[in-house]
């Protein structure tokens, strides 16, 4: 835990200083701290900031400490640019470690309520929100995080859309800031065949999802055969994320709901070093 912790701050610390971000000279609490306890809160303390703050302070991590509303004031004033600027430079260091340059997309929910709480949501509100979990076969109202992964289960890219979203149309609002020949595996939701072809054409990337069986552009079996060994890798890594979830994230307002998604994510994301 201590070296995760130092990790985390180190990371933070040196990405601030490379972003050229200045504190109030003031300030007793830095920005790197700040940023700080909302992982470690994400990593080990269910997103909790108020118990990850207090364990910081009392372990002599940070020399000074704020009140809640203080904090949550620092930590909602950080720019949205700071937490996209730390993931990406990790995505970095993953696709530059990843040799086979197979990745793998998948989605995964993330309910604001029960279903049945709808009406009373105080968070997210419209039927775009209201998604569906096939496996489960079961409704749920939030977000659903689309997220492209390493062979190895190391995430690269995500995107937080609402809930009825689905999965083809949302992998098209990525990024793909991919090396030239790399292959993304997918399930059967993500065919497209035209943008298949496009992907190839435009990046070099193979976009191979599994196919329905009257398929016209079935793969060949041993294609689908690592398609099915590989797509398994992003289960795990989708329940070791929900693992550092509480019971119920608490959040006041849809921004700060989706703040600590994004701190879920990062903490996965800097424990898969």
């Amino acid at each position: 835990m201590q070296e995760s912790i130092t990790t985390i701050y180190c990371l933070c610390h040196e990405m601030l200083r490379a972003q050229a971000h200045r504190d109030d000279p003031q300030t007793r609490y830095s920005s790197a701290e700040v940023m700080t306890v909302s992982l470690v809160a994400a990593a080990f303390f269910g997103g909790n900031l108020a118990l990850a703050r207090h364990f910081l302070y009392t372990h002599g991590y940070t020399r000074h400490t704020l009140s809640a509303s203080r904090f949550s004031r620092r930590l909602h004033a950080l720019p949205a640019t700071l937490w996209q600027t730390l993931f990406q430079l990790l995505a970095e260091v993953f696709k530059e470690t990843n040799e086979g340059q197979e990745y793998v997309v998948d989605s995964f929910p993330v309910p604001v309520c029960d279903n049945i709480r709808i009406w009373n949501s105080q968070l997210d509100q419209g039927e775009e929100f209201r998604g569906h979990i096939a496996s489960k076969k079961r409704y749920f109202y939030g977000l659903r995080v689309h997220m492209v992964i390493t062979a190895s289960g190391q995430p690269v890219e995500f995107v937080l859309l609402p809930g009825h979203t689905n999965d083809n149309p949302a992998f098209k609002q990525f990024n793909l800031d991919l090396p030239e020949g790399a292959v993304i595996y997918a399930d059967k939701e993500y065919t497209d065949y035209g943008y298949e072809d496009l992907l190839l054409e435009a990046a070099g990337i193979h976009l191979k999802p599994l196919r329905k069986k009257n398929s016209k552009q079935p793969f060949a079996p041993c294609i689908v055969y690592i398609q099915e060994r590989v797509r398994k890798r992003i289960e795990t890594s989708f329940s070791q994320i929900t693992n550092l979830f509480p019971k119920h994230i608490h959040a006041v307002t849809p921004q700060g709901f989706e703040l600590k998604i994004i701190c879920f994510i990062l903490a996965f994301a800097i424990q898969s070093l």
